[in-house]
């Protein structure tokens, strides 16, 4: 095993953990296969993070600062709010067909972790709660009277397509899901 830097340990077991997490199943992946993974120590792992469970936290933040990050890159690329609001469904596709697709990572989360006031929950609970308040801000801008009822349906609507494209292995869903966003919002 080689030598790591100060500070490289705990990107490279976060890396480690996003991919085996993801891929695997957070509870069928084990400290030990982090580690080996990421070619660090148990100690240093621990020493990063404190606990898988707070691991499995950063790995959720990391995948929802990504996530931000590709709705901002994707989004900026449309100046009309509705525009914006359909190109999400456009983002949801190209970030859930990539290789390996499990589904979305937090709603996988959630299923593993059941108690509404685990810390992995409410990581969850914030990444959505922020995709609807980005599809509310834009509808609002275009659609005032009938935003928030339009917003609760694109969410559904997209979480839906992510469910359905699972079982399907497909990523049609969202192009059906995105047609009916643009029928709701027209």
């Amino acid at each position: 095993m080689g030598r790591t830097r100060p500070g490289d340990a705990g990107a490279k077991v976060l890396k480690a953990a996003s991919t085996l997490f993801y891929r695997d199943g957070i509870h069928a992946v084990g400290v030990d296969t982090v580690a080996a993974e990421a070619g660090v120590t148990k100690a240093a792992l621990y020493g990063n993070f404190g606990s898988k469970s707070r691991l499995v936290v950063a790995y959720l933040r990391e995948r929802d600062r990504r996530w931000q990050e590709e709705i901002d890159r994707i989004t900026a690329e449309h100046p009309d709010p509705r525009e914006r609001v359909l190109a999400v469904f456009d983002a949801y596709e190209a970030w859930l067909s990539r290789d390996g697709y499990r589904g979305c990572a937090f709603l996988n989360a959630t299923s593993e972790f059941p108690d509404p006031a685990d810390p992995v929950r409410e990581v969850v609970r914030h990444h959505k709660t922020a995709l609807h308040g980005y599809l509310l801000a834009q509808l609002r801008r275009v659609e005032p009277e009938r935003a928030d009822a339009l917003a609760d349906e694109l969410m559904l609507l997209l979480e839906g397509a992510a469910v359905t494209s699972v079982v399907a292995q497909s990523p049609q869903p969202f192009g059906t899901a995105k047609r009916l966003a643009r029928t709701l919002t027209g």
